[in-house]
């Protein structure tokens, strides 16, 4: 069962609204504000001043930052499983909670953007990846290595990945880790040269929507295996980790706090 929070906390702050202005309009007025709060008004006086606080909550995950914990290890060894992460809400246009609609443009996702969306078959689920495809791209994959409009995309090795605590690899795994090019920017990826390719035969991605894989290239459920991202599924990007919780290597990894995602 997945919880909506953000449905959830859009019914509280409106519950709380309606008993903030009743206090405010009807037992405030009623009583002139003279008289200490009793039974029915202290108990909508009480419910009532959690508003502005839920209100305050409601607006600054809705439109500004979220915090997101990574449950999988399918973007090793950018992030890590136990990271916890902060999330831009604003970077890609302001969008209503629950609905989901954008109000307002702000930009769109660059290639090499990490993103955070829902899941397109289950919108429930909230899902991270790495913007590797633009409206219009042609995408290939194989022989371990990215093609974006017919030309491969550069890599280098830069040798085995190990990892630490409930991010180290399984003994006998053997992944590699590697430097790939999207465009200027650099970013790790990890590879199993001895699994199979996760191969993708040239597909164009349409418009307004979004080719993302994995930086655990052969550990990831990614559009190689259910397709695109919609523009409107789209949640934020992902821009720091502030907390990194590993009860294998001690609980908190003070190394990772505040570092830049990229």
């Amino acid at each position: 069962m997945h919880l909506d929070f953000a449905l959830i906390l859009t019914v509280l702050t409106l519950v709380t609204l309606v008993f903030w202005l009743i206090e405010r309009y009807y037992f405030r007025r009623r009583s002139g504000g003279d008289e200490a709060p009793q039974g029915a008004h202290k108990t909508v006086e009480v419910v009532g001043s959690l508003f502005p606080v839920l209100l305050l909550v409601l607006v600054f995950r809705s439109f500004l930052f979220e915090p997101f914990k990574i449950p999988s290890g399918s973007m090793i060894p950018t992030l890590w499983i136990g990271d916890f992460i902060v999330v831009n809400k604003f970077a890609y246009g302001l969008r209503l909670p629950v609905l989901n609609s954008k109000v307002i443009e702000t930009g769109d996702p660059e290639r090499g953007d990490i993103i955070v969306f829902r899941f397109p078959e289950d919108e429930r689920i909230n899902y991270i990846k790495r913007v590797v495809g633009l409206p219009g791209d042609t995408i290939a994959y194989r022989n371990k290595t990215l093609f974006i409009n017919g030309e491969p995309v550069t890599q280098e090795r830069i040798g085995p990945w190990v990892g630490q605590g409930l991010n180290r690899n399984v003994p006998g795994s053997s992944p590699v880790e590697r430097l790939e090019y999207l465009g200027d920017a650099a970013h790790r990826i990890v590879v199993y040269p001895s699994r199979p390719d996760g191969r993708v035969e040239s597909v164009r991605v349409p418009e307004g929507h979004y080719f993302v894989m994995g930086d655990n290239r052969d550990q990831s459920l990614d559009s190689r295996s259910w397709g695109f991202v919609p523009e409107q599924n789209l949640v934020g990007k992902a821009v720091r980790i502030w907390m990194h919780w590993d009860c294998s290597r001690g609980c908190v990894d003070f190394g990772r706090i505040g570092d830049r995602i990229e």
